[in-house]
């Protein structure tokens, strides 16, 4: 029988996918009694939700776990879980391996950690990896933040991109219906949440597995419909979405998003290589001119629009002179921010089996001359914010300094400001930037609080004075 007093704490690695599913297996264990601690060394059950996609993401799990597993042989009654990636990717040799977990679970388990978690009371050791159809979710996840929330709508990804493990722990796409999706976000507007991020592995694939088709041939359910069903939502004012990948990412999605008011002007879309070589050995589906003209469109409908992107440096066979095609691209564009990695070669990928492996010099030489470049571009970018007037969503107080609040841009770009959080946390603030960085913006307040300002996006904001 469970001690309702007992504590959990869950540490989470990797995507915002895997957020989303700590969310909701913290919110099923506060269901079961659970109390939320802070300290690891302190908790009752710990969870470790892990990232595969880089062997370094990995090696720091076997770190925090081993620590956890010494301290399991003293208290025998620690539940000690490995959910996510590395779970699904190693099954049941983990158990050969870490032989004091008591549960191993793969990403589809999510949902049914309470029914995993009764085996293990009762006495078994649990491995839970293999695939399932994901039903749909009625746990309310303990969210991490008052303000913003993920909500699944697509799990799973059909592509085989040489390099990436996802298919594999994941599992194959599985999507949500629009009408779950938007009784979940008519819950968080009722809870006072104000921004949503919609979340999938592949985003603008939503749809493809749902029943139906338009008179005109395409997919009944796309995410340009599920934006503009989603779209009026009460009390949600600001609308996101990641991860899109650039094969499926439409001239009607764009519009779309420059159509509807609440949907902001920030775009996750990785690139991964500016090389058409590159991209046709991974897998991609793409050009790199095709990925040029995406951003040209976004551009056009919204020439202030925030991109951001992944890239991945040193790849199998990349020559220099396609590594500069890369830096090129990146050039050319002008990102406000990308994420950057050097090829890492994980098990079951086709890549990590091939013979033209480059060297870890190599590739750590292009990282550091990629994330140079990236860090000049991000610091030039945030030049355009200068004295200009922005709109902040209020997330929370500063931690480095209390008598400052933060928030974003529309564009996603982290911005301080002084003021109080108890009386602006889910406000949104029109400031003035003052200070810009690469990844950061300091701002002052333009005092006066406006309720309803447009009638298309309802809550309360903080306005600048005529």
């Amino acid at each position: 029988m469970l001690d309702p007093s007992r504590r959990y704490h869950i540490t989470t690695f990797g995507c915002q996918m895997n957020k989303a599913d700590s969310e909701r297996m913290a919110g099923i264990l506060e269901v079961m009694g659970y109390e939320w601690t802070e300290d690891a060394f302190d908790a009752d059950l710990i969870l470790y939700n892990t990232c595969s996609i880089r062997d370094s993401a990995e090696q720091k799990v076997y770190s925090h776990l081993g620590r956890q597993a010494a301290r399991k042989q003293e208290n025998p009654n620690l539940t000690l879980i490995l959910a996510g990636c590395v779970a699904q990717q190693e099954g049941e040799a983990l158990l050969r391996r870490v032989p004091e977990l008591d549960l191993v679970m793969g990403p589809q388990h999510a949902n049914r950690l309470e029914d995993l978690l009764e085996q293990v009371f009762n006495g078994n050791q649990v491995v839970a990896t293999e695939p399932i159809h994901i039903v749909e979710d009625i746990t309310k996840p303990r969210r991490d933040s008052q303000v913003s929330a993920w909500v699944n709508v697509i799990y799973g990804c059909n592509e085989r991109c040489t390099y990436c493990v996802v298919p594999g722990v994941r599992g194959v796409e599985q999507s949500r219906t629009p009408d779950a999706i938007r009784a979940e976000m008519e819950e968080l507007g009722r809870q006072g949440y104000k921004e949503i991020t919609l979340l999938g592995q592949n985003i603008d694939a939503y749809g493809r597995d749902l029943p139906g088709a338009t008179p005109e041939g395409r997919h009944k359910h796309t995410l340009t419909d599920l934006l503009h069903f989603v779209h009026d939502t009460p009390g949600i004012d600001r609308i996101r979405f990641a991860t899109s990948h650039p094969r499926y990412f439409t001239e009607r999605l764009i519009r779309a998003c420059a159509e509807l008011p609440k949907v902001c002007e920030h775009f996750h879309i990785p690139f991964q290589s500016g090389d058409n070589d590159l991209l046709k050995a991974m897998a991609r589906g793409y050009t790199h001119e095709k990925y040029r003209r995406i951003i040209e469109t976004i551009r056009g409908y919204m020439p202030d629009a925030s991109i951001s992107a992944d890239a991945i440096a040193g790849f199998p066979g990349e020559t220099e002179a396609q590594f500069e095609n890369t830096l090129k691209l990146i050039e050319d564009i002008g990102f406000d921010l990308v994420n950057t990695a050097a090829y890492s070669p994980r098990p079951g990928t086709p890549a990590a089996l091939w013979d033209n492996q480059l060297s870890e010099e190599v590739k750590k030489d292009r990282l550091q001359r990629l994330n140079h470049l990236v860090s000049t571009q991000a610091s030039e970018r945030s030049q355009r914010y200068h004295d200009r007037v922005e709109e902040i969503l209020v997330e929370d107080q500063n931690h480095k300094d209390s008598t400052q609040v933060m928030g974003r841009t529309r564009g996603n770009r982290l911005t301080f400001f002084a003021g109080d959080i108890n009386e602006l946390r889910g406000k949104l603030v029109s400031v003035k930037i003052t200070e810009v960085r690469s990844f950061s913006l300091t701002a002052e307040p333009l005092l006066r609080t406006v309720n309803q300002i447009t009638p298309t996006i309802a809550g309360s904001r903080i306005a600048l004075i005529p």
